[in-house]
């Protein structure tokens, strides 16, 4: 069991399989967890809290710092985001290596909380990355002063892309067609982004924020005309606001679940109780009429990759056409609208053969390198024609 209290904690699992958490609340503010993979006869089989702990970053007033977005990029650097800043930090080096222009428009980090992606990354050869993040949501500053007397002003409505592999990066702004503070953004085996949860007023925090945002939105990432990119898509009934999550399931479905914008557990006399139940959204690729163009995976040669390897992948299409994609995704862990660990690789397809009347083989190659697929676990989805198969797992090592 766990010895601290775990509340607004942040994990990830690692190349073994253990869970890493760190943070808390109270006593567990500044703790750092593991959880190994175990049996059920196993005795030992339990949390370990290390004797480390965490340092302490907080801004008094706003505690817009929280929270930061965070990516390991290609070249070993990290990207990192708050409030409307961003930097690429050589971390082994303690250095700041670039700055980026500020974010236009709202605060974008806790409690004025937005959502954030890196986009996916193409393994094509020769291999030329390009490095684009998104940032969606958010909210003015002061949003969080005001809520904290019973004003709510309107969350973000805007979506900033920026690449941060051009010379001159610049961020190009886009409007949501429904304003959003703590959504949470996921992407899709597709590489679409799925922007869910979150409320249309104020901030982040206990009772801090009206009006749950219920429908979620699709943004089309190459989508060339701009009027097109986002389609709102059938809404929940179930408000899902301060702690809410979401993650993509190996099907391709996403799991919601959470909402507690209380001090405590409260299920009763308040406006937004205590949320405990979880959902399963289905992504439009799921639709019935979409089923005969789903890939169903027979075989796969080599579920433990080394980097720059070839692998084999063997699947069913009824109905085959020209357009072909493997996608592999790190599944995310979601707190406060960050999907940390998230990351999307289409990978570099060498061949594809016919070798029955329904059946293919595709030969790919595993990402080149740590920096671009981090030692771990991920799903590999065959996508045919927009529409994913369901996910087999691999590790890199």
């Amino acid at each position: 069991m766990v010895q601290t209290d775990v509340w607004c904690s942040s994990g990830a699992v690692d190349s073994n399989g253990t869970l890493i958490q760190t943070g808390g609340y109270h006593a567990g503010d500044h703790k750092i967890r593991v959880f190994s993979p175990c049996y059920d006869d196993d005795v030992n089989c339990d949390w370990t809290e290390l004797p480390q702990n965490l340092t302490e970053t907080t801004d008094p007033k706003e505690e817009n710092n929280l929270y930061p977005f965070l990516y390991v990029l290609p070249d070993g650097n990290l990207y990192i985001f708050a409030n409307r800043r961003s930097i690429i930090l050589d971390y082994v080096n303690n250095k700041v290596v670039k700055e980026f222009p500020v974010i236009p428009g709202e605060k974008r980090s806790y409690p004025a909380t937005g959502s954030s992606v890196m986009l996916p990354l193409r393994l094509n050869s020769p291999m030329n990355l390009t490095v684009e993040v998104m940032i969606c949501g958010g909210a003015w500053g002061g949003a969080y002063v005001e809520a904290m007397e019973g004003v709510f002003w309107p969350a973000s409505s805007t979506c900033g892309r920026m690449r941060i592999t051009d010379p001159d990066p610049k961020w190009v702004m886009e409007d949501m067609p429904l304003g959003r503070v703590m959504p949470d953004m996921l992407l899709l085996p597709t590489g679409d982004v799925i922007i869910l949860n979150g409320a249309g007023n104020g901030t982040a925090g206990w009772e801090n924020a009206v009006d749950p945002v219920l429908n979620p939105v699709l943004y089309k990432t190459n989508e060339p005309d701009p009027d097109k990119r986002f389609i709102v898509l059938n809404p929940s009934t179930i408000p899902r606001m301060y702690h809410s999550s979401a993650t993509l399931l190996p099907d391709g479905r996403i799991l919601v679940g959470g909402s507690n914008p209380h001090v405590r557990y409260n299920f009763t006399g308040v406006k937004y109780p205590t949320e405990l139940s979880l959902e399963a959204f289905s992504p439009p690729y799921l639709a019935t009429q979409y089923a005969h163009l789903s890939p169903i995976i027979m075989a796969v040669e080599g579920q433990i990759l080394s980097y720059g390897q070839q692998f084999l992948i063997t699947f069913n299409l009824g109905f085959p056409g020209e357009e072909l994609m493997l996608s592999m995704i790190a599944p995310s862990f979601t707190t406060h609208s960050i999907g940390m660990n998230q990351r999307l690789l289409f990978l570099d397809i060498v061949e594809i053969e016919r070798v029955s009347v329904f059946g293919y083989k595709v030969t790919a190659f595993a990402p080149p390198s740590k920096n671009i697929a981090p030692p771990g676990y991920y799903m590999v989805f065959v996508v045919h024609q927009g529409v994913p198969s369901h996910s087999f797992w691999v590790r890199m090592q």
